[in-house]
C-alpha cells in the first residue's frame, strides 16, 4: 500500500512539472499569441539601420522611429541621400512626405505592394497593425531546430481573403518565442518572402528583434539587413510626432 501511494506521489509530482514548463501542452494559438506578445508595447523609439543589396549593389540607408502602440509610426529617413524623406503610418493609412517634391502623398492601391525605399520590404508590410492570431488560424506542423535552437513550426492560414499572404509558416523559438524565422506565400502556393532573425534582446522583460533579413524571391539577388540601435520601449511620445503636419 506504501509502495503504491508513493508512486501516485512520484507521478502527481512529474505531472506538476511538466505543466509548469513552457513546453508542454502548448497549442498552436497559445504559441502565436506569445509571438504576439513579443511585439506589443506602449511606444517605441529608436534609430535604424536598412543595408539593401540587390543585384551585386549595396545601399545603406539610416533612420529614426518614433511609435506607438503598434498603431502609429513616424520614420524619418537621415542619410545623405534620402534625408528628410519621412513616412507616417496613422489611423491604417500610410503618407510619405518628398522633401525633392515638397508634397504629401497618401500611399494606397496597388502601390502598396511596392517596395519601400528600394528594399525587399513592401509598403504593405509596413502598415500591418492587428496582431497574427487575430488574422490567422494556426496549426502545429512539427519540431524542428533552426541554427542549434528547439523551435515548433507553425502553419498559419489566413481568416480573410484581403491579407497580403494567405499563408504563413513560422519557426518559434521554444526558450523565449521568438520568430527566428518565417516564410510568406500567396494564395496559388507560391513562396514570396523570406525573414530571418539574425539577433535579438532581452528588453524590459521583452525579447526584441535587434537585427533581421528580408528576402523578397521575386527579385534576383536581393536582400535586405535590418538593424535596431538606441531602442527605448515605453519612453513618453508626444501626439504631435503622429500627424500629416510633422511630415512637412
Amino acid at each position: 500500500m506504501r509502495v503504491m501511494r508513493f508512486i501516485v506521489r512520484i507521478a502527481m509530482i512529474s505531472v506538476c512539472l511538466l505543466s509548469a514548463s513552457p513546453f508542454f501542452a502548448q497549442t498552436a494559438e497559445e504559441i502565436l499569441d506569445q509571438v504576439d506578445d513579443n511585439e506589443i508595447y506602449e511606444s517605441i523609439i529608436h534609430e535604424g539601420e536598412m543595408i539593401i543589396e540587390y543585384q551585386g549593389r549595396t545601399f545603406m540607408k539610416t533612420f529614426k522611429v518614433w511609435g506607438r502602440e503598434n498603431k502609429d509610426s513616424f520614420i524619418e529617413f537621415t542619410n545623405p541621400e534620402d534625408r528628410g524623406t519621412k513616412y507616417l503610418k496613422k489611423d491604417g493609412r500610410l503618407y510619405v512626405y518628398s522633401p525633392d517634391t515638397e508634397q504629401i502623398m497618401l500611399i494606397s492601391g496597388h502601390m502598396l505592394k511596392e517596395s519601400m525605399m528600394g528594399s525587399d520590404m513592401s509598403y504593405e508590410d509596413t502598415i500591418e497593425n492587428e496582431r497574427l492570431s487575430r488574422r490567422y488560424t494556426a496549426t502545429f506542423l512539427e519540431d524542428e531546430k533552426v541554427d542549434g535552437r528547439d523551435c515548433w513550426v507553425l502553419d498559419l492560414a489566413a481568416i480573410k481573403p484581403t491579407e497580403s499572404y494567405q499563408k504563413r509558416r513560422l519557426w518559434v523559438a521554444k526558450d523565449n518565442f521568438d520568430m527566428v524565422r518565417a516564410e510568406f506565400y500567396a494564395l496559388s502556393g507560391a513562396k514570396l518572402k523570406e525573414y530571418t532573425l539574425i539577433r535579438s534582446e532581452l528588453i524590459q522583460g521583452q525579447s526584441f528583434p535587434m537585427e533581421s533579413e528580408m528576402r523578397d524571391l521575386l527579385r534576383k539577388n536581393s536582400k535586405t539587413t535590418f538593424r535596431v540601435i538606441n531602442l527605448e520601449l515605453n519612453a513618453p511620445v508626444s501626439d504631435r510626432i503622429f500627424s500629416t503636419r510633422n511630415l512637412r
